[in-house]
């Protein structure tokens, strides 16, 4: 394997005042290309191994004698654990590295994913599913940081993008690959095809990433830490984009943990492979993530934010047909919706925080893979009480949460710039 660099500054026999100044990473440049198709690769893994058993929860549930709700919780113990994991081990890539932080969050998750195949049953499933989202949970918050201190500001959101359309095509390739191989040999054959996909991943992230450049180690400092968290958490704007982001993927882990449960029931009856095949749509997710900067440039956050939802909640509205191509579009919309305002809401955390950048993306991240295991285990629940009506409503429900936070948002921003004016009336 090679050398892990950590971004800390070499020591060297030359004489460091005739070392040309490094720039930060921008498009057109080879290093540019080379980090982006690095953390695509690691963002694709993430969301493949993240939402591995998604896809296959009927199988699961038909094998192991489960309900969705308790099948659900192979998503949700995932998800959990990286949201309870990431600020922790973000503090841990201050000291440490960015990237050696990256790397070896992801060996371990695909490691555990060798084993996950494995599970005599659904307890150990959780267990082993609960280590892997512990693991994963060191990869978001430190390549957004590492983004952040990289890329030049102007193409940050672009390349927070890129990452973001990583997640979006490992979440589509992810499923698509697990539902084809679990029709083929079960899930569990479907879960060791996905675990050697994401191993291919390591391999290719480990060789591109570039080292690290304007990275400064920090001492590990308990209190220290604590005092950023606490002024990021005091930040009003910081606050409402983390529950954006929350509220976001409460949606999106409510759809997409109940929908195979939905097309494998009348009126559908489709096949484990041919659901699978349903998560091609997370293409529009890449394309609508990839896009957020222009749509940032064009309307203003808040514009693009408003954008985002009302695709989102178009498309919850038209999941409730029984007409598979209505559904099928609902679910375009909902992951286009969803995918945009993410990537706006995570590149907003990374340029509001001008400190602590681990830290406020940490808790970003903390408060969305939250908000994934709060939708996937309502979203389950509401559908075996009540139908795919109930998982809808309580998807509808967030959006009008993030529809709230926006308004105030944008209340609040006209309420700061009227007051340097009444000030210099006053004058």
């Amino acid at each position: 394997m090679p050398p892990v660099h950590t971004g800390a500054p070499a020591i060297a026999g030359a004489s460091t005042a005739s070392s040309p100044v490094p720039e930060p990473h921008t498009p057109g440049r080879p290093g540019y290309r080379r980090m982006s198709l690095a953390l695509f690769a690691a963002g694709l893994a993430t969301f493949a191994l993240l939402y591995s058993t998604q896809a296959l929860l009927p199988a699961i549930s038909e094998d192991l004698g489960v309900t969705a709700g308790q099948a659900s919780w192979t998503v949700s113990a995932a998800t959990g654990a990286l949201a309870l994991f990431v600020l922790p081990l973000s503090a841990l890539s201050e000291r440490f590295g960015r990237t050696r932080m990256m790397t070896w969050s992801m060996a371990v998750a695909v490691g555990v994913a060798l084993l996950v195949p494995f599970a005599p049953n659904l307890e150990w499933l959780v267990v082993l599913r609960a280590v892997q989202g512990a693991a994963i949970a060191g990869i978001p918050a430190s390549a957004m940081a590492y983004l952040a201190e990289e890329v030049g500001p102007r193409a940050l959101v672009a390349a927070i993008g890129l990452f973001v359309a990583g997640n979006s095509i490992g979440g589509m390739s992810g499923r698509l690959v697990t539902g084809w191989a679990a029709q083929l040999g079960g899930w569990r054959a479907g879960l060791a095809a996905v675990a050697v996909m994401t191993l291919a991943c390591a391999a290719v992230f480990q060789v591109l990433l570039p080292r690290a450049r304007f990275f400064r180690p920090a001492s590990l400092n308990p209190r220290a830490v604590g005092r950023t968290v606490a002024g990021h958490l005091r930040d009003p704007l910081l606050l409402r984009l983390y529950g954006i982001g929350a509220l976001f993927m409460t949606v999106f882990g409510a759809v997409y943990t109940v929908i195979g449960y939905r097309l494998v029931d009348e009126p559908f009856s489709l096949g484990q492979g041919v659901v699978g095949s349903v998560f091609l749509i997370y293409l529009v997710g890449t394309v609508s993530s990839a896009a957020a900067g222009k749509l940032v440039a064009r309307t203003g956050r808040r514009g693009a934010l408003y954008l985002a939802v009302t695709t989102t909640a178009l498309g919850l509205l038209l999941s409730l047909s029984d007409s598979l191509v209505a559904v099928v579009l609902g679910l375009v919309l909902i992951t286009a919706g969803f995918f945009a305002g993410h990537a706006v809401a995570s590149a907003a955390v990374s340029r509001t925080a001008k400190t602590g950048r681990a830290q406020a993306s940490a808790l970003y991240q903390s408060a969305y893979y939250l908000g994934s295991s709060v939708g996937g285990t309502l979203g389950a629940l509401a559908y075996h009480e009540a139908g795919w009506a109930a998982t809808v409503g309580i998807a509808l429900l967030a959006v009008l949460g993030v529809v709230s936070i926006t308004l105030y948002g944008t209340h609040a921003a006209r309420a700061q710039r009227r007051m340097p004016a009444c000030a210099a009336g006053a004058r």
